[in-house]
This record gives structure tokens, C-alpha cells and sequence, in this order.
């Protein structure tokens, strides 16, 4: 009669030997169970791509949930953003990814004394009509005129794409060598190599912000935000065509109806193509014969027209600095 057949518990008490015994004796002639992968691991393929991700220039200073988010938002999933944190683990980098370059993290002082003198890009997106769907608005402007000077929506973001645009408008505005900078965050078109070499072919510097200091760029930002606020800007697009519909309107009306605080509340156009004196000096009129009217509502004697800035600055360094810079202009 086998164990199975009287119980194991009855067999060893029969004999009078612990039960502990008979399973160790019994374990020695078990065969060895093939250890499967789990269903769900990533192989070792799909883990060196999750490594290269997140080691790339572009990600490579960012934390997993940013790394994480980001390509979701542009339709990408490698792996969930705990299973990035483990990838690093393994590979002993599960640190302050946020130390791992040290970028440059100059200050960037500009000063515009003139249209064409200084322009600031960047680009933003803009909802589709389905979610994780996007356009991309590429926008030009003038930092001393607040004239946008080009914009373009365009399915995707893109160095070459970048490269058109800011060609075109140079052409457009009669750039020559030497004469303008282009100031932009680091974004990945915007630090493009390709980029860096059309500026240099057309004779043009180029700026960078500081690494997550959007104050470093307020005049691209701005005009987004402009943008956005607007009553009728949807939440989202149903197509490109009406994406574009939208900003074109919106650049028209920005350009040449929108009195911008920033410049005396004159239209970007007119400080741009220098045709605002004409304006200022209508104003200044219609004050003096308010004032010759009624000079009792006028304690102070006869208004001024407020003027547009002689100089508008990204970051004004400190009066000492200041001093240094404008003698070397």
C-alpha cells in the first residue's frame, strides 16, 4: 500500500518518524520547474529603448513622470513610469536626473532699440479634435514692436519646419547680416543644430533662456497667453483648416487693431513700420483742446501723450551693468 493511499500522517506515525523526514527525502527526486518570465515583462529590447529615451539629449535631465507625460502627450507609450524608475534602478542611475548635465545657465541680457533689431520664437500647442491630438503654432515677434512677424500651424514640431519659417520672414522683413538676433527656450527645435546653421548662414545670433526660466522668454509668452484668453478661442480645433482660420484672424487683429500697453497702447503694425508719430500727434490735439475747453479739469496744465520706450529689454541688468552694455553699442 502506497503513502497516498494511507496518508502521509498515518504512514510516519506507523513508523515513527516525523513527517518532515518523508518530505525531505521525497524533494530530492522532484524534478526542477522551468522558471517562466512573467507575461507582462518588458524584453530586453523594449528595456533598451526605454533607456535610450530616457538618457536622450531631450529627456535626459528630466525626472520619469515628465519623461512619462510628455510622450503621451504626443501619442508614445514605452512603459508605465514605474517600471521607468525600476529600468533606472537596474542600471544605476536612479538619481537627481536634474544634475546629470550642467547646462549653461547664463543670463540672457538683450536690449531692442529698434524694429528687426531683436525677435523672439517659440512654438505652443494647440488641442485637436480628439484627445492627445495637437497642432503646433510656430510664432516670430518683434521684441521692440510687438509685431508678430511670422507665424505657421503646422501638424507636428519640427527643426526643418522652424528652418522655412524663419527663412521666409527673414526674407520677408529684408533682414541683412548682422542685424538681428533670434532669441528662443530650449526646446528641441528651437536648439536644433540645423537651426543654429541656417542663423549662422544668414548672418543672424541666436539667444538661449536659461533651462526652466520661462521669465527669460515674456514676449512669446505673452502673445500666447493673448492668444488663449481670448473669448471665442475653442477648446479645441475640429481641423487644421480651422486652426489656421483662427490664428489668422487672431495675428490680423493682434497686428493691426490690438493697442499693446507695452508700446503706449499703439498697434504693433504702427510702431513697426514707424507710421505711430502721426497717431501720437492726433492724440496730442485732441488733449490740447480738451484742455482749452475746460483747463479747470486740468490741474496740472495740458496732458501728455504717453511716449513709446527708446529701449525694451529681455532681463535689464543691474544700473552698473547696464552702463557697460550700452557703451558697448
Amino acid at each position: 500500500m502506497h503513502g497516498d493511499e494511507l496518508g502521509i500522517e498515518n504512514l510516519c506515525e506507523s513508523l515513527g518518524e516525523p513527517r518532515s523526514s518523508w518530505y525531505r527525502s521525497q524533494s530530492s527526486t522532484v524534478k526542477p520547474v522551468a522558471i517562466r518570465k512573467p507575461p507582462r515583462k518588458l524584453s530586453a529590447q523594449e528595456e533598451q529603448k526605454v533607456l535610450e529615451a530616457v538618457n536622450s539629449e531631450r529627456f535626459r535631465d528630466m525626472v520619469p513622470g515628465e519623461i512619462y507625460s510628455t510622450l503621451l502627450d504626443e501619442g508614445i507609450y514605452l512603459c508605465s513610469e514605474r517600471t521607468m524608475y525600476r529600468i533606472l534602478e537596474r542600471n544605476h542611475q536612479n538619481f537627481a536626473r536634474r544634475q546629470v548635465v550642467s547646462r549653461e545657465s547664463v543670463r540672457p541680457e538683450l536690449l531692442a532699440t529698434r524694429p528687426n533689431e531683436l525677435w523672439s520664437w517659440d512654438i505652443t500647442k494647440l488641442k485637436g479634435p480628439a484627445k492627445w491630438t495637437y497642432y503646433y503654432l510656430y510664432k516670430i515677434i518683434d521684441v521692440f514692436s510687438r509685431f508678430v512677424v511670422g507665424w505657421m500651424v503646422a501638424y507636428k514640431e519640427s527643426a526643418t519646419l522652424a528652418e522655412g519659417l524663419i527663412s521666409e520672414t527673414c526674407l520677408k522683413q529684408e533682414i541683412v547680416k548682422g542685424q538681428l538676433t533670434i532669441h528662443a527656450d530650449n526646446g528641441s527645435s528651437m536648439t536644433a543644430a540645423t537651426v543654429g546653421q541656417l542663423l549662422t548662414d544668414l548672418g543672424v545670433n541666436k539667444t538661449h533662456s536659461r533651462p526652466y526660466t520661462s521669465n527669460d522668454n515674456p514676449y512669446s509668452e505673452s502673445a500666447f497667453k493673448t492668444l488663449k484668453y481670448r473669448p471665442d478661442f475653442p477648446e479645441r480645433f475640429m481641423s487644421i483648416e480651422d486652426a489656421r482660420a483662427f490664428c489668422k484672424d487672431f495675428f490680423f487683429w493682434y497686428n493691426n487693431e490690438h493697442h499693446h500697453s507695452g508700446i503706449a497702447m499703439l498697434t504693433p503694425v504702427s510702431v513697426h513700420y514707424d507710421t505711430y508719430q502721426q497717431v501720437l500727434d492726433k492724440r496730442s490735439l485732441v488733449l490740447v483742446e480738451a484742455y482749452l475747453q475746460h483747463p479747470e479739469r486740468f490741474v496740472r496744465g495740458i496732458p501728455e501723450v504717453k511716449q513709446i520706450p527708446h529701449e525694451v529689454w529681455i532681463n535689464k541688468p543691474e544700473q552698473k551693468e547696464l552702463e557697460k552694455v550700452l557703451v558697448k553699442k
